[in-house]
């Protein structure tokens, strides 16, 4: 389970955010000039994402089991006024925007000029039950990936050789991978270079990257002619795995994609906290290179 200390780390962080943000939010908010009650919550702003958070670190699969079974019984002293667990959930989806923003200003990495894309799918259900399926009507796509057709959405996300995340994007599942990238936002902090897999290659969009400073370094398909490449970006792109190791941790650690979501909000909540609770491991997928006098480069973990 989680150690104590780390409950600790992560709601004095989460709790300092959100006395920031309300400050922020109350002044950003337009007065109808009507007086209004102001009630205060039995659990303050930082409780509730804190929990929403340390459910992707304790390696449960479910979060009622969670919530009922750890958060009330072991955790006690930490959350000493819980709520029902129905009324713990319809709060949790209502914090969504300071979730969002807190991922987004305090939990994204540092920019070193090495970045490393990919897409990875999230099934919302199994392939047999997509037309039963109520939840996502009309917001879901179908699309395929590697692994065959599926039903959901794409998580693109980008990171540093440190395996920390720079941005992501959430797509429908049909979207194609090149197609975040030609987004000004997505890319708006990068630089240097941007290695990808064969999914991405575009001369449009290695051109447009490079009028913006980033060169696009992909692999080559067989038909292909071959192309200048330094010996540098060959050994990057084999290490380009470390991305797809990522993945497999936000899927199967952080538990970001399961079939039992009842809401699009609880969908998208269930996401952005899987990806702060990413950035709250102590030990990530990463790369270590140095570069010699000899221009070779060496790599190692």
């Amino acid at each position: 389970m989680i150690s104590k200390d780390k409950i600790t780390e992560i709601f004095c962080t989460i709790d300092d955010f959100t006395q920031v943000f309300e400050q922020s939010l109350e002044k950003s908010l337009i007065s109808t000039g009507k007086k209004t009650r102001k009630r205060k919550f039995r659990m303050s702003k930082g409780e509730i994402l804190t929990i929403t958070v340390l459910f992707h670190l304790s390696g449960m699969r479910t979060f009622k089991h969670f919530y009922l079974f750890y958060v009330q019984k072991h955790l006690k002293k930490e959350f000493p006024d819980t709520v029902s667990y129905n009324r713990f959930v319809e709060l949790m989806q209502s914090n969504l925007l300071a979730l969002t923003i807190f991922l987004k200003t305090a939990r994204l990495g540092e920019v070193t000029g090495i970045s490393f894309v990919d897409s990875t799918p999230i099934r919302v259900c199994k392939n047999k039950r997509i037309h039963n399926n109520k939840v996502f009507k009309g917001i879901a796509k179908t699309g395929k990936s590697t692994m065959g057709w599926f039903y959901g959405f794409k998580l693109h996300i980008i990171v540093n050789e440190k395996g920390e995340i720079l941005d992501f994007m959430i797509t429908t599942a049909n979207t194609d991978d090149r197609t975040p990238l030609k987004t000004d936002h997505f890319l708006k902090k990068l630089f240097g270079k941007l290695y990808g897999d064969k999914g991405y290659i575009s001369k449009e969009l290695t051109t447009l990257l490079f009028e913006q400073g980033l060169h696009l370094v992909t692999g080559m398909k067989n038909n292909m002619k071959n192309s200048l490449m330094t010996m540098k970006d060959k050994i990057m792109l084999r290490k380009r795995a470390v991305i797809e190791t990522i993945n497999d941790q936000l899927k199967n650690i952080a538990q970001i994609e399961h079939s039992r979501h009842r809401s699009f909000g609880n969908f998208i909540t269930n996401l952005i906290a899987g990806l702060i609770a990413y950035s709250f491991q102590e030990k990530k997928p990463s790369i270590k290179f140095e570069t010699e006098k000899s221009t070779q480069l060496a790599l190692f973990y």
